[in-house]
């Protein structure tokens, strides 16, 4: 005769099981912790509830043989099922979402469908608790439920309107996490999408737009436009400046914007009325800003070295009296000029400036006049890495490949705001013909430089 009955087998299974299982679940999660994984929190929840609620409703069920009916039991079978639904959706959270990569669609999902989903797995989860445990009629329940949620849409019609605009919308798609979109109120980078509005990042700041206002209006989602992503901007000139060498001006400053699109020539036209529109392609729209914020500064000082009129204003930088300091300090010095030379050269010289980045002199390019720096540095680079970059200061000089025809070998880059004496190559060549020693040491210098820049 078995005396021992099959709540002998339960308590033994609880006794040793449950111990084992506990020293389990915390090593694994330990190691999860050690490696930041997102799986630390649904094992601690394992762990620390629904084993031992699982342990507790063996030992009164199937040991203590408590009847199902009684409420304790069903305390604790709540607590059990409650629990579960917590791991059910802290599992998804971390399978779909938390350990998505970045980029993939899963990353891409709005946060609504994601409360959409919560809503409904803890709607479903709370009825079967209700219905198993408790006994409670379900199909009572959801009419109950159905005419509370009429009241409750009438009472708040505008904002379930709002969730119901939002939802309809994300079906459809029009943009995703992360796109770019232009509205009659902003632009801006979609960071967040929630029940009620768009989360829009500006240069203002955060544009939170009502899902209904956005799913009545027009917008524009700028990432999907097609093609290389392209922005315009609009400068004034002069009425009295020819249009051909403003757009050639403009033209030339946005080439060399670094963060335009390689292989995407920019274009300029004439509007009219001095008004010029200049196109860039950039490679995102992130881009947008800093290229606009380049582009003019560098078109203030490029404007007034070419003696055009930027929003219709003069510039009287370059005076008789600083082009004569300039070329008694730092040109004829370099050039070795009597003071003959000096006044001789004095009406072709020009006093100038450029901007931080832009650049006095590019790689394969024959220069087209001398620049003798007199204030700020600038950065000599090249392609080659056996030569190394230098910066040069006060008292410096470029272009001095100008007077052989050569291309320059190296890029040339303020790193600052440089104020720079600028002689044409004619008017040089006139200068350091009658100069055999300068023509001599010019070519030493043209030597040095190939190797090391100087």
């Amino acid at each position: 005769m078995n005396i021992l009955g099959p709540w002998f087998y339960w308590a033994v299974g609880v006794a040793a099981g449950f111990p084992a299982a506990l020293i389990l679940l915390t090593e694994w999660h330990v190691a999860l912790t050690r490696r930041g994984s997102y799986l630390a929190r649904p094992v601690a929840l394992v762990r620390n509830y629904l084993l031992p609620l699982g342990a507790l409703l063996v030992l009164l069920g199937q040991v203590a043989a408590v009847p199902a009916q009684d409420p304790t039991v069903r305390v604790i079978y709540t607590l059990f099922g409650f629990v579960l639904l917590v791991l059910l959706l802290s599992g998804l959270n971390v399978t779909f979402f938390q350990s998505a990569p970045k980029g993939s669609w899963r990353g891409r999902i709005p946060t609504i469908f994601v409360d959409v989903a919560r809503f409904l797995l803890i709607g479903v989860g709370l009825a079967l608790i209700l219905s198993y445990v408790w006994g409670a009629k379900i199909g009572g329940l959801f009419t109950a439920l159905g005419v509370t949620s009429v009241v409750i849409g009438l009472m708040l019609q505008n904002s379930v309107g709002q969730i119901v605009s939002g939802l309809f919308m994300l079906f459809e798609q029009p943009f995703r996490i992360g796109d770019w979109l232009s509205t009659p109120t902003a632009r801006g980078r979609v960071v967040e999408v929630n029940w009620r509005a768009v989360h829009i990042s500006t240069a203002g700041g955060l544009q939170v737009t009502p899902n209904s206002v956005l799913a009545s209006t027009s917008f524009t989602n700028v990432s999907r436009s097609g093609g290389a992503h392209r922005v315009s901007i609009t400068t004034t000139f002069a009425v009295s400046d020819p249009p051909d060498r403003v757009c050639a001006l403009l033209s030339r400053v946005a080439t060399a914007l670094p963060l335009r699109t390689t292989g995407e020539a920019p274009g300029s036209v004439a509007l009219g009325g001095g008004e010029y529109r200049t196109t860039v392609a950039l490679d995102s729209p992130d881009d947008d800003g800093p290229a606009q914020a380049t582009f003019l500064r560098w078109l203030w000082y490029a404007a007034r070295r070419e003696g055009l009129h930027l929003d219709d204003s003069d510039d009287v930088f370059s005076t008789p009296e600083r082009v004569a300091e300039a070329l008694r300090t730092v040109v004829a010095p370099a050039l070795r000029l009597t003071d003959a030379d000096q006044q001789a050269v004095a009406p072709y010289a020009a006093v100038v400036r450029y901007g931080a980045d832009e650049v006095l002199e590019q790689a394969g390019h024959v220069p087209t006049a001398m620049i003798f720096l007199t204030e700020g540095s600038v950065r000599l680079t090249t392609e080659d890495p056996a030569v190394p970059a230098a910066t040069l200061r006060h008292g410096a000089f470029l272009g001095v490949t100008t007077l052989t025809r050569q291309a320059s070998q190296f890029d040339a880059r303020a790193l600052e705001e440089v104020t720079a004496v600028v002689i044409d190559r004619e008017h040089i060549e006139e200068l350091v013909m009658a100069k055999p020693l300068l023509l001599q040491e010019l070519g030493r210098i043209i030597d040095q430089r190939r190797a090391v820049p100087a």
